[in-house]
């Protein structure tokens, strides 16, 4: 499948590039901060004039799978659409390349790009430093109450009755699950 390929410096964007071609990319479903760590990181490579990156706020649908004509890679996040359907026009108007931004890849059917030669890229693993760190700061929420004392302060009570969690010095906290993006 597109989604287990490994390839060195041989993939199909770099075939036959001849030296003015720009490789533009659209984005799909984008946000600010998105344009914002994109347009950054476009600097910083050795050729940025070699690339042109496009944003639209628009999820990829069959319906916006037209805009990604002239673009030889799109980029999409959690909830565009890589059904066959959509992925049969993005051959047709060019799209050799889809990336995904995100860890998981259950949105864009896999068998179906390999069948039509379109390559997928997607995040092998996702910060699990960061998840993890996200996970233990929901704890400590939770042992002191945060969701509650947020709603009383934004209504004018500043009680403390029911508020008041333990102190986690010296507790044990176990992991009941792990979670894999790959």
């Amino acid at each position: 499948m597109a989604l287990n390929k490994r390839r060195n410096n041989d993939s199909v964007l770099s075939d036959n590039i001849d030296t003015n071609f720009i490789f533009r990319i659209l984005m799909y479903s984008t946000k600010e901060y998105d344009k914002l760590s994109f347009d950054a990181k476009l600097k910083e490579l050795k050729q940025p004039e070699k690339y042109e990156i496009n944003y639209t706020h628009q999820r990829l649908s069959k319906d916006s799978v037209k805009q990604a004509n002239n673009h030889g890679c799109i980029c999409i996040f959690v909830n565009d659409d890589g059904s066959h359907e959509v992925l049969e026009k993005l051959k047709q108007i060019g799209v050799k390349l889809i990336v995904l931004r995100c860890a998981g890849f259950n949105n864009i059917d896999l068998k179906a790009a390999d069948e039509l030669g379109i390559e997928v890229g997607y995040v092998p693993s996702y910060s699990p430093n960061a998840v993890a760190e996200h996970a233990v700061a929901l704890v400590m929420a939770l042992n002191r109450r945060l969701h509650r004392a947020y709603d009383r302060v934004r209504n004018g009570d500043f009680r403390l009755d029911g508020l008041v969690g333990y102190d986690m010095n010296g507790k044990t906290v176990g992991i009941l699950g792990k979670i894999m993006f790959c």
